[in-house]
């Protein structure tokens, strides 16, 4: 027991919580004891309590709670002899989530198994929804739905308990309590009861027409994954550039560009941070960085000029050099068993359907329509039929979450699009492209890449103007698809199982007009106005200046 004539504990000073995220678990900082019980033990009387400034109000966090429950107390503040407890022992699926929390919080120490949680420590326990079973106990389980992303957090008696139906959960709360304590230092009395209202909620970047380095990809997942984004979608390829190494077509591939091993290394970050990547290799447009060298699959239109970037879907070599790319490449992003496995297929801006006679202008490619799917074929089967197959070329490799650009889909009788396929809905500038309505009323499901809100293109090209987060803060919601207005559909058409959610995407059509370090200045208000516009149906409830405010310091 503690000598009762010991002074009081002192909270942790800001500047010991300011350390950078953890990339491997911080064994050195654990006790190496044995794990114990699953569930620790709670000893009043076996350390004196800490004493502190009380923390008011509701938690300062990104994106706020949705449910808090205030009680009488002083909340919880990090000391520098709190402990970060996990009953399930260091074996645990949540032991990689307490160790990161611990280093968040300065270095606080973290012990395993049939302990005492004692006055300023942090319980850490997987728990389902009143104390039933857990989701899974295994590590980075795959989530089903928000209610396993859901987490508890409980402050009381200078104690705090986080649990969670699955370890994704207790990631989020780790994060709640890192932002807590940045913000406020600590959490007020109560309870949070929190989890997202969409499913996908994430960013994507272009890293095939301006090549960003490792480092910077990996800051941006930690800090994606502090505001409870979950996705991290990789434009690799296209006209400008090819940009992962690769052992089948070496030719391919441009100077600056990431290694397997690299990738591997981000792959493994994004996985520990519960962020899903979604490789995206684009076609049958955007293939210039490929199709430089391969000539003879260039697209021609009738004239003979070459069309830069557009493959000859009606050439029979054109679909083997695409398919041995996207299998190697399928290999590299490595999925756990039982995971969402992602793959974007691309499909957009195929130049023979941007003309307004295709069928006049690419001959070749109405013949071998007609050849395929009868007199009454279309450039539009031809080009559907071409992503259907690529698709089958990826779900061999395992994956099973595919995704395609909106205008990659077209209305046709003589084929459709596989079924499963997510529509990525980006086009508010391209006029004559189906609306939003149409996919959403025919079934699909539509993710939201409204590029109003959510496109932030280098140089502001083609009328393009960089988004604010105070635009998407106050004017958009998932169900914003297309332009300013939500989707004219029925409610039950809108909600997270038909609009899963949205991700902000970063394009680099001038590559040049921003560094990597103006892009990331310019992207991190944005994102956490997305974050907050994911999470919680609601109208927030801060004004933009206090919301600026709290992601500064955050």
């Amino acid at each position: 027991m503690s000598n009762p004539m010991r002074p009081p504990r002192a909270a942790l000073p800001a500047a010991a919580l300011t350390g950078a995220l953890l990339l491997a678990g911080c064994s050195g900082a654990a006790d190496s004891e044995p794990p114990g019980s699953t569930s620790a033990k709670v000893n009043p009387s076996a350390a004196t309590a800490p004493t502190w400034a009380p923390v008011t109000g509701t938690p300062q966090v990104i994106p706020a709670v949705r449910n808090f429950r205030k009680a009488a107390g002083s909340g919880w503040r990090p000391t520098r002899e709190a402990r970060v407890v996990v009953p399930a022992g260091e074996k645990s699926s949540v032991a990689d989530e307490a160790q990161l929390l611990a280093h968040d919080l300065g270095g606080l120490r973290v012990v395993y198994g049939n302990r005492t949680v004692r006055p300023g420590d942090i319980e850490v326990k997987l728990a389902g929804r009143n104390g039933a079973k857990p989701s899974s106990t295994a590590n980075n389980v795959p989530v089903r739905g928000t209610a396993d992303e859901a987490y508890t957090l409980t402050a009381r008696g200078t104690r705090l308990t986080l649990t969670a139906p699955t370890d994704a959960g207790i990631f989020y709360g780790t994060r709640t309590v890192k932002q807590a304590v940045h913000a406020a230092g600590g959490l007020p009395e109560g309870t949070i009861e929190d989890r997202p209202d969409r499913p996908q909620r994430g960013m994507s970047l272009d890293n095939a027409r301006k090549p960003y380095t490792q480092g910077w990809i990996e800051a941006r997942l930690r800090e994606i994954a502090d505001l409870k984004l979950n996705q991290f979608q990789l434009h690799f390829s296209d006209d400008q550039g090819f940009r992962i190494q690769s052992d089948t077509h070496p030719e391919v591939v441009s100077a600056d560009h990431l290694t397997k091993a690299q990738v591997r290394q981000i792959v493994r970050l994004a996985r520990s941070l519960h962020i899903s990547v979604v490789p995206e290799l684009d076609s049958p447009g955007h293939l210039g960085a490929v199709l430089d060298h391969y000539p003879d699959l260039q697209l021609h239109n009738a004239s003979g000029r070459v069309i830069r970037g557009a493959i000859d879907i009606s050439n029979p070599k054109a679909g083997p050099l695409i398919d041995s790319l996207l299998t190697e490449m399928s290999q590299l992003f490595t999925n756990p068993k039982g995971a969402p496995a992602y793959w974007h297929l691309g499909g957009d801006e195929y130049q023979a359907l941007m003309s307004s006679s295709p069928s006049t202008s690419y001959p070749q490619l109405a013949r071998a329509a007609q050849q395929k799917y009868g007199p009454d074929g279309t450039i539009e089967d031809l080009a559907t039929g071409w992503l259907n197959d690529r698709q089958k070329t990826v779900e061999a490799q395992g994956k099973n979450r595919i995704e395609a650009w909106n205008d990659g889909f077209f209305a046709s009788a003589a084929v459709s699009a596989a079924k499963n396929r997510m529509v990525d809905y980006w086009t508010g500038k391209e006029q004559g492209k189906r609306p939003p309505e149409a996919f959403l009323r025919e079934g699909r499901n539509v993710l939201n890449f409204n590029d109003e809100y959510l496109y932030y293109v280098l140089g502001q090209p083609n009328q393009f103007v960089y988004p604010t987060g105070r635009r998407i803060y106050e004017n958009w919601t998932p169900r914003v698809i297309r332009g300013t207005q939500p989707v004219a559909v029925p409610a039950s058409m809108t909600g997270p199982d038909r609009i899963p959610g949205a991700r902000f995407a970063i394009w680099s059509d001038r590559s040049q007009a921003q560094t990597q370090q103006q892009v990331a200045a310019g992207i991190r208000l944005p994102l956490a106005a997305l974050a907050q516009k994911t999470w919680d149906p609601r109208t927030p409830a801060l004004s933009w200046a206090a919301f600026k405010a709290l992601a500064n310091r955050v």
